[in-house]
């Protein structure tokens, strides 16, 4: 749990600092700018988590999450090399790609994890307010940083957050991987049992 709390205290202040950054350095329509970053963001979310039973399923659930702890230090780097308006692209794709697999991934994991316990719901519960925790402190620590030490800094700092989901992820992940290994059958069942088990 602690690495998706890590993940989520990295990315969900990355847009709103990046925004600002852009409309700062290149005056132009906020309004439009904003809605343009929310309509990459989830299309590109929709399709990945369209995507997220076939990898997981050829993969397993283990290196399908590893690849959205990948993302976020990409988005950071992206973010703070690119503040022009071209950039929103990439950032928010990465965005939606993180977004889009964790989104149908986890929860099919802790399902996997937990089925026959009795504890699914309970286990849900935990990891979403997990991730409702680092999404909630995300905002502070982004202003912070980009009041203290600028837009650049910042967007590499929570970038460089994540980097402890990777190690985490790498180190006590391992354990996990036997379960979170690609098992045709199983995965397909599992990827559409959030639902009926929430």
């Amino acid at each position: 749990m602690a690495v998706l709390g890590l993940f989520h205290l990295g990315n969900s202040a990355m847009l709103p600092p990046y925004g600002l950054a852009i409309v700062a350095a290149h005056p132009g329509e906020p309004g439009a700018f904003t809605a343009q970053t929310i309509v990459i963001a989830q299309l590109v979310m929709v399709v990945a988590a369209m995507l997220a039973s076939r990898l997981i399923r050829w993969r397993g659930y283990w290196w399908v999450i590893l690849l959205t702890f990948l993302a976020l230090p990409t988005r950071g780097l992206i973010a703070a090399s690119v503040i022009h308006a071209w950039g929103v692209w990439p950032v928010q794709a990465l965005d939606g790609i993180g977004a889009g697999l964790q989104s149908v991934a986890v929860p099919a994991l802790v399902v996997r994890l937990l089925e026959g316990s009795g504890r699914v719901n309970v286990g849900q519960g935990i990891v979403m307010t997990v991730q409702g925790a680092g999404a909630a402190l995300s905002p502070a620590l982004g202003g912070i940083l980009a009041h203290r030490f600028g837009y650049p800094a910042a967007f590499i700092a929570l970038g460089a957050v994540s980097t402890g989901s990777l190690v985490l992820w790498r180190g006590f992940g391992a354990s996990l991987r036997h379960a979170c290994a690609a098992d045709g059958n199983a995965a397909r069942g599992l990827v559409d049992a959030p639902s009926a088990a929430s």
